[in-house]
């Protein structure tokens, strides 16, 4: 009998992220079973307080963007008094806006990309005092969604109108050098992997859907540099308040300084997935890693 329970793997949903989160539903619901635990898939709809009535015990958020990540479920999770993985309603809503995300991150002493805020065309020319290239993104979303980097002028309002379609929009300082990602689980940071795509940047088809990305890891840092971007990306986690796991994606600019960009709440847990691929190289398994997240479920103690 598995200690956890009946538990629901939250997949699906209605954000723009829905695909990818179909996805890491299936795998996460695939290792858990592969250990033993009930776990049924849920895709996170209309009916989901119908559905969580239907006597779960924990429930494993694999959703990904708005509804599922930025701390709407984890409040109805709360009330209804079903303990669930990863951060709590606070950290998972300030997380998943970036400009909160950027204000926190400033307020800790963390360095983070200097930005604007664009709401109409008209913010457009505050924008580009920033210099260019440019990283335009929605402020609200995730997986690269509507983002573009813009290298002049001539394409700013093209971007804009890009991210525009999804809400507020972020237009920030695009740090030129290696990208990085450092995944959080529990207390500890994961090796760093770095990033390396042909892509202008790490965008959503480098992300998903060809196979050019490359993916260092070890990173190539010396070891005193790996404990520093770990110590900073552990700093970001635990400026906005989160737990249990996530994934923290930091910039080298060429004078060898490091940029923290955003933390993500619940990462993707798909076969191209960062997380996974940090936890293999630290010893951990696929099953054990959604074990563990299992184990650090917020709300034991409703």
């Amino acid at each position: 009998m598995s200690p956890y329970g009946k538990v629901a793997v939250l997949c699906g949903g209605a954000s723009s992220e829905r695909e990818i989160s179909l996805k890491s539903g299936a795998a996460v619901l695939a290792a858990l079973r592969a250990r033993g635990v009930d776990a049924h898939g849920v895709d996170a709809g209309r009916d989901l307080p119908m559905r969580l009535a239907e006597g779960y015990d924990r429930a494993f958020i694999a959703l990904h963007g708005r509804l599922g990540e930025d701390g709407c479920v984890q409040g109805l999770l709360e009330v209804m008094g079903i303990p669930y993985t990863g951060s709590g309603v606070a950290a998972s809503a300030l997380a998943m806006d970036k400009v909160a995300t950027k204000a926190l991150f400033l307020a800790s002493s963390l360095s983070t990309p200097d930005y604007r805020v664009i709401d109409t065309e008209a913010d457009l020319a505050a924008a580009a005092t920033l210099g260019f290239p440019l990283i335009l993104k929605p402020v609200s979303e995730g997986s690269s969604v509507g983002v573009s980097r813009v290298a002049q002028a001539t394409t700013l309002a093209e971007a804009f109108h890009k991210a525009r379609a999804f809400g507020f929009v972020l237009a920030e300082t695009c740090i030129v050098g290696p990208e990085y990602t450092c995944a959080i689980l529990g207390d500890r940071a994961l090796p760093i992997i770095r990033l390396e795509t042909p892509h202008d940047f790490y965008d959503y088809e480098a992300k998903y859907l060809v196979g050019t990305t490359r993916y260092h890891c070890p990173a190539g840092l010396t070891p005193e540099r790996e404990l520093a971007m770990q110590d900073l990306a552990m700093r970001a986690f635990k400026a906005l308040g989160a737990r249990g796991w996530g994934r923290v994606d930091i910039m080298e600019d060429s004078a060898g300084r490091f940029y923290v960009l955003e933390l993500n709440t619940v990462p993707g847990m798909t076969d191209h997935s960062l997380v996974p691929m940090a936890a293999r190289a630290a010893g951990l398994s696929f099953e054990d890693l959604v074990l563990e997240i299992l184990s650090q479920t917020l709300g034991d103690g409703l």
